[in-house]
């Protein structure tokens, strides 16, 4: 029973970074219908941002506090990030946005490929590993939790509370659910909807950012391309937990963590991406749109 817990712990704690990461999908896809494929490279950038700030800092400040080391790379990824994800925008996407459907999917991968090459040749094909940050951990028994492990859980908890309280409670996101519902009529009533389609790339991108800097936290390394495996498995979460729900992408992230820490402990680690998948498949086979998704009303 303490394996299993420990297990639990473990995939509580990679899912929580998969659901942050698929909340930007959700947030993408529920108001302008696309799946931007390039958010996996954008978590992978908030990681190697996190870096930079982490090799600068301790080369300028030897005794930095841990605290508020980690407090500046999240900050510095989420500006990188969101900076780098609105430029995607206005650049690639939003000069598409009324062509046939294939076009920003074509860019987006497009766009994803770009910018893992570009951090492959600025930063180099090696993985770049950095030091423990925090390596306090508490026994309970037979089980080991680490505090690493406690701020991940934590922060997505506190992230989540936030997005949902600017989505539902905020003059933002009555303009994200009307831009979500309606485009045309949201324009019509005064919403500008380029501002807020550009304001929701840029908080998924936060989102994405801080995944990466605590990921690199987590696993201490870095790789330029950490973006795709790990942007497939929250795509993944994203549709399992019903792509457009904030709950259902948290949702899905702790169950695709959940079901990759238990099969890789009971089962061969090396078809833990099949299990995955698989009851991904079997899930939308009895679930179409998902755990929390709403069927999708089409206008007339």
């Amino acid at each position: 029973m303490d394996y299993f817990i420990q297990q639990l712990i473990n995939g509580l704690t990679l899912g929580s970074i998969y659901g942050l990461v698929a909340i930007g999908y959700t947030m993408v896809y529920g108001i302008i219908g696309m799946i931007n494929f390039a958010h996996g490279d954008i978590f992978m950038l908030g990681g190697f941002a996190a870096l930079i700030v982490f090799l600068i800092l301790t080369s300028l400040f030897a005794g930095i506090p841990v605290a508020i080391l980690l407090l500046v790379m999240l900050l510095v990824g989420m500006l990188v990030t969101g900076l780098w994800n609105w430029t995607i925008e206005r650049v690639a996407y939003r000069p598409l946005r009324g062509s046939f459907r294939l076009a920003p999917l074509i860019t987006a991968i497009g766009m994803s490929i770009a910018l893992s090459n570009f951090i492959q040749v600025t930063q180099g094909p090696r993985n770049k590993p950095i030091p423990q940050l925090v390596s306090d951990t508490y026994h309970i028994g037979e089980i080991t939790i680490s505090l690493k492990q406690l701020l991940i859980v934590a922060i997505t908890a506190v992230l989540l509370f936030v997005f949902w309280y600017i989505v539902n409670k905020t003059p933002l996101g009555r303009a994200q659910r009307a831009t979500e519902q309606d485009r045309k009529m949201a324009a019509l009533l005064g919403v500008d909807v380029d501002r807020t389609i550009s304001v929701t790339f840029i908080m998924g991108a936060a989102l994405a950012a801080v995944a990466g800097g605590m990921y690199l936290m987590y696993y201490g390394v870095a790789s330029f391309n950490d973006g795709f495996i790990p942007g497939v498995k929250a795509f993944t979460a994203a549709v399992l937990g019903g792509i457009g729900s904030l709950p259902g992408a948290v949702l899905g992230g702790l169950l695709i963590g959940l079901i990759e820490s238990l099969w890789s402990a009971y089962f061969s680690i090396e078809y833990k991406d099949v299990a995955t998948f698989a009851i991904l498949a079997i899930v939308l086979i009895f679930k179409p749109t998902g755990i929390l998704g709403r069927p999708e009303v089409e206008k007339v």
